[in-house]
């Protein structure tokens, strides 16, 4: 595994971050609660350090689960837990809060899901400009000055937004969404480094659509988030991402077989401006895999390739 300052927090992350929005259990492919459990485990056990979760990821669930297998593993000092607040996943539906009082309350929550007391980094999961910035970041001060939270972030944000959120408590860590198929946010994710910030890519595997591992088109459920949220598996855009898998494919001949998985990853690890990949696996075979692709980088030759890859599939300069 490799390790990176994660921005002026302090702290050193590993290259790999657990998702836990699929180990949550809601919006994605069905496993067992052992399974997801045993994923957790062996994120820890391949040097994984931090771990992304929210309430929104199913009620709770996820946080749940984080805080058991954590205890369990009694590495709580070892393991960076970030966890979000501002948007919740109530009867079906994620709904979007703003209010200092919630704020509060959804932290008291989730320290008692995560079964500790003390958050590592707590970030807003998304901006509801319903409510000043003043109330929503002014509360993360607050529990930030009562040591249940020791950093703070924002999770999809622009720039203009993280500015003005900073003025009432300063913003560590910026979490977007980043891979191969998603470049929107590079402009202020270079932004965020620049200005100290930690920088979480979330999504780096574009849903799991860069693993080469779905190479037809597929119709998911309404409430799936391949469906839903990530936009990659809809045409014209899944036709233009398989053109790019075929390139990736023949790079990995050359690597000896190199999943694509572990080129995307590394892709997105080698940018100077992301502190870490947020990937989500809720099996151990998965997380194992993911987590190997930190044993090796690619070249500089390499990236190049896939950079014109990506330019000439995707239209992206």
């Amino acid at each position: 595994m490799r390790y990176k300052p994660f921005g002026s927090t302090g702290l050193q992350v590993s290259s790999l971050c657990l998702g836990t929005w699929g180990i949550g259990g809601a919006g994605w492919d069905e496993h067992s609660q052992q399974s997801r459990l045993d994923a957790i485990r062996a994120a820890v056990e391949c040097g994984v350090n931090i771990i992304d979760t929210a309430p929104a990821y199913n009620g709770g669930e996820a946080e749940k689960l984080v805080g058991q297998v954590v205890k369990d593993m009694g590495v709580r000092r070892d393991v960076i837990i970030a966890t979000k607040c501002g948007t919740e996943f109530i009867d079906g539906q994620y709904v979007r809060f703003g209010a200092a009082a919630d704020i509060i309350r959804e932290c008291e929550q989730s320290l008692r899901n995560l079964q500790t007391d003390y958050i590592d980094l707590y970030l807003v999961h998304w901006p509801n400009l319903n409510y000043p910035f003043s109330e929503t970041t002014g509360a993360l001060a607050q529990l930030k000055q009562q040591g249940k939270i020791l950093h703070v972030g924002v999770s999809n944000f622009t720039q203009e937004q993280m500015v003005e959120a900073g003025q009432y408590c300063p913003i560590e860590v910026y979490q977007a969404q980043h891979s191969m198929v998603y470049r929107d946010n590079e402009r202020q994710m270079r932004w965020a480094a620049e200005q100290g910030m930690g920088v979480m890519a979330y999504g780096s595997l574009g849903g799991g659509i860069l693993t080469g591992a779905i190479r037809q088109k597929q119709t998911y459920a309404p409430t799936d988030s391949r469906n839903r949220f990530y936009k990659h598996f809809q045409e014209p855009t899944f036709s233009r991402i398989m053109e790019l898998l075929q390139r990736m494919d023949r790079l990995s001949q050359t690597r000896d077989g190199m999943p694509l998985a572990q080129l995307a990853l590394n892709w997105s690890a080698q940018k100077d401006f992301v502190s870490t990949c947020i990937v989500g696996a809720q099996s151990r075979a998965r997380v194992e895999q993911n987590a190997a692709a930190f044993d090796q980088s690619l070249s500089a030759e390499e990236l190049a390739l896939l950079d014109e890859a990506i330019a000439q599939c995707l239209d992206v300069d």
